[in-house]
């Protein structure tokens, strides 16, 4: 299996996915892919409008991408793909798309066959278990919280340490902190802004220049750089998702 789940896609001051434009490449190789993606996510704007925006950073790495929504088959589609990209948005309107689409098994069943899976924040979430440590404002039911499930742990993307000044709500850790409560056997890592999780088979890494901080009920947080291995995240039950 063949991961690149990226926290955002943008850095301040900087154009739409040129941070891990390089890293997507590497990923993807030299030779021209035309990727399926998915631009569920998208709520404020249109599908079309997100595909063109993509494509403007895939085109500088010599690469493609189609919008799934240009099939009338969404799913033939998926098992025709050369590589698979998830764009973020609002999660809760990606997996809703997902199930009414019946792309959760199918795009699984793929991935799981070798084709090669990114996705940025929304689309980082989508391939853990469930879509249940995502940030967003759940804008229409899901169907089911069940995602992909690609790694058999929980990603929380756009992962913050602290509250801004003057807003006196609970910080990220005390909500993941209630998750693990009502969730003691799963696992959360807190993917900051600027980084990535790969996985190339049986392996998982970290790139990027800051930690990611790894989450279990009833033990202190640790906190991971890219210097270290990963890949002992991978030795888990993963939950297979039902529908």
């Amino acid at each position: 299996m063949r991961l690149l789940l990226i926290s955002n896609s943008t850095m301040p001051g900087e154009p739409y996915l040129d941070y891990p434009k390089q890293a997507i490449k590497a990923f993807l190789g030299d030779k021209p892919v035309n990727a399926l993606f998915i631009p569920y996510a998208a709520v404020t704007f249109s599908f079309d409008d997100y595909v063109e925006k993509v494509q403007e950073r895939f085109s500088e790495i010599g690469h493609q991408v189609t919008g799934i929504h240009t099939f009338s088959d969404p799913v033939e589609a998926v098992r025709r793909a050369e590589a698979i990209v998830v764009g973020g948005g609002n999660t809760w309107q990606l997996v809703r798309m997902m199930h009414d689409n019946h792309l959760v098994i199918a795009i699984r069943e793929k991935v799981y066959g070798g084709t090669p899976f990114i996705g940025w924040s929304a689309g980082a979430n989508v391939a853990c278990p469930t879509l249940r440590t995502t940030n967003d404002m759940p804008v229409i039911d899901p169907h089911s919280f069940d995602t992909i499930g690609l790694v058999p742990f929980q990603i929380n993307p756009h992962y913050l340490d602290a509250n801004p000044d003057g807003h006196a709500g609970e910080t990220r850790e005390q909500r993941i902190l209630e998750f693990l409560e009502i969730n003691p056997g799963v696992t959360v890592l807190g993917l900051r802004e600027g980084t990535m999780l790969l996985r190339e088979g049986n392996q998982l890494s970290l790139k990027g220049s800051r930690k990611a901080r790894i989450f279990r009920k009833g033990e202190k947080p640790l906190e991971l750089s890219e210097t270290d291995d990963f890949s002992f995240l991978l030795h888990q039950d993963l939950r297979f998702p039902t529908a």
